[in-house]
């Protein structure tokens, strides 16, 4: 059974959309972006434009989904599809929940309010070496920390945990961690602190603003960043994507989740390789492949073959 994963923002690189190799499925979906969104979306991947959190949300979204319609256009789709935080919209247009142009919208959206809340001193580190309830120890230590409040903001893997807060409490935290015993504290290139309740007010703000986006249910299995739970209705998988700024993301239960409903072959959107990498390392008997490291021209062949 054939997986989608799509990852989500850190993953993005200058030019990561140039890298897409011609096919008429992925010119087709750059051109339909640029009309939605009024403007060239080649420009977008640029260094200066990847400094714009509306930027590379919309950018991991279109290239979640050219990817995968060109493996459509192939004879290729997903039984089940799951992304991580941005990378939950392309997943959603995979499995048909909403339409493309729709979920560039309400990406669009998302990113501005996100980065409308928070332009400035706040972000994400990936604390590597500790579980997550030694991450949340260290995290309900810092309260009443003058540099502010640390929160859980994605369970990657039972040893790899993201955090969000401001800029020094980030700093502090990370300090903190490897002195507990972290393998690894780094900052990630995400510019906005996911995942959490400083986000609560967007959050609301975008649910009232995708009240009049039509979403459908599924044609295929789509799992849910929240509750790492396969979701069936509309308004299921509609609050999945609205909320999930506000909410933990709970990445690997997901991925168990897509391997007990019998994922064998788990495929990665561009430009990533963390997700790839993760379900790897977890589970080697599944075939995990990153389509950013395979050429696109054997892509299907390849993927076709670990399904065999």
């Amino acid at each position: 059974m054939l997986a989608f994963l799509f990852p989500g923002q850190g993953a993005q690189s200058i030019g990561f959309l140039h890298r897409l190799a011609p096919h008429p499925a992925v010119d087709e979906t750059l051109a339909e972006a640029s009309e939605v969104l009024g403007t060239d979306v080649l420009t977008l991947d640029t260094a200066e434009a990847l400094r714009s959190t509306v930027a590379v949300q919309l950018t991991l979204v279109i290239a979640g989904v050219a990817i995968t319609r060109r493996l459509a256009a192939e004879g290729l789709a997903a039984q089940i599809s799951a992304g991580l935080s941005i990378g939950a919209y392309a997943a959603a247009v995979s499995c048909g929940a909403v339409a493309f142009a729709d979920a560039l919208r309400l990406a669009r959206k998302r990113a501005e309010l996100m980065e409308n809340a928070y332009p400035t001193g706040y972000g994400l580190s990936a604390i590597s070496g500790l579980t997550e309830r030694a991450v949340e120890t260290l995290a309900r230590e810092t309260a009443n920390d003058p540099a502010g409040r640390i929160y859980i903001g994605n369970v990657n893997a039972p040893r790899q945990i993201v955090v969000a807060g401001a800029d020094a409490a980030l700093d502090a935290f990370n300090a903190r961690a490897l002195a507990a015993g972290a393998r690894k504290a780094t900052r990630l290139d995400v510019s906005v602190p996911s995942h959490c309740e400083l986000l609560a007010r967007a959050s609301d703000e975008l649910a009232a603003y995708s009240a009049d986006v039509p979403f459908r249910s599924p044609r295929s299995t789509y799992v849910g960043n929240r509750s790492a739970r396969p979701l069936e209705t509309a308004d299921a998988i509609r609050d999945d994507l609205v909320t999930n700024m506000r909410y933990t993301v709970r990445w690997f239960d997901a991925l168990t989740v897509m391997i007990e409903r019998g994922a064998t072959v788990l495929v990665e959107a561009p430009p990533g390789q963390v997700l790839t990498d993760i379900a790897a390392d977890a589970y080697p008997g599944v075939h995990a492949l990153s389509a950013s490291t395979i050429a696109q021209d054997k892509l299907a062949e390849t993927i076709r073959r670990r399904l065999r």
